[in-house]
């Protein structure tokens, strides 16, 4: 199908939400392989970072079994699911404190630069202008209590706003916002003022809104 720019094309022809292909796996379990394609790589890239690369693949599957198996509980008010699958990522993760910390203790320790977050990181580091701010990073993210790192890291690594970030916890967006600049001001005291997650801030509030956006015309 030809669209001319600035035309949005048909209903049909946009893709469902993630709340209606829930609801249609209701009836229909195998309709659930289309949010699994679409968030998959998300939630594993997040599950890399947290926990490296071997828990990510098991965790990655985990949270979408579990999911599968609540999708009957599902808020169809809320066409995104994202929020509601990092927020199952990330009490999987919780699971598995004590390797997290090793991991980013672990980074902390190397010399070299290391791929701690991928693109991200590397953005990261060029806005603050510190080659080592990754391994200090890691190292500051180690100070945090599980709380704190869960708001910053699902802000800055998973991209979700205030909102998005309140329905994945469980709590009201004013606890997000205070554990989130409680987590910043230690982030800026241990790494010397600079905080190489906030510039991620303003990207997912724009990804936010567009995708609200669209979602609305649906």
């Amino acid at each position: 199908m030809t669209v001319e720019p600035g035309v949005r094309p048909p209903a049909a022809a946009r893709e469902d939400s993630d709340a209606r292909v829930i609801e249609r796996s209701r009836d229909e379990p195998e309709q659930f392989a289309v949010l699994f394609d679409r968030h998959a790589d998300a939630v594993h890239r997040y599950a890399a970072r947290r926990l490296g690369g071997e828990a990510a693949e098991d965790l990655m599957a985990e949270t979408f079994t579990t999911a599968f198996r609540l999708r009957h509980r599902y808020d169809r008010e809320r066409a995104d699911a994202r929020p509601w699958l990092f927020g199952i990522a990330t009490n999987l993760i919780g699971r598995h404190r004590r390797a997290e910390a090793r991991r980013f203790k672990a980074l902390s320790q190397v010399p070299a630069p290391v791929e701690l977050d991928e693109a991200v990181a590397d953005r990261a580091v060029a806005r603050a202008g510190a080659h080592g701010v990754r391994r200090e990073l890691a190292a500051a993210l180690t100070g945090l209590s599980a709380r704190h790192r869960d708001v910053v890291l699902l802000i800055a690594w998973a991209g979700l706003d205030y909102e998005e970030a309140a329905q994945a916890l469980g709590v009201p967006v004013g606890t997000v916002r205070s554990r989130l600049h409680r987590a910043r001001s230690k982030l800026r005291e241990a790494l010397g003022g600079s905080d190489p997650t906030a510039f991620r801030e303003a990207h997912a509030h724009e990804e936010a809104h567009a995708r609200r956006g669209t979602q609305a015309h649906d």
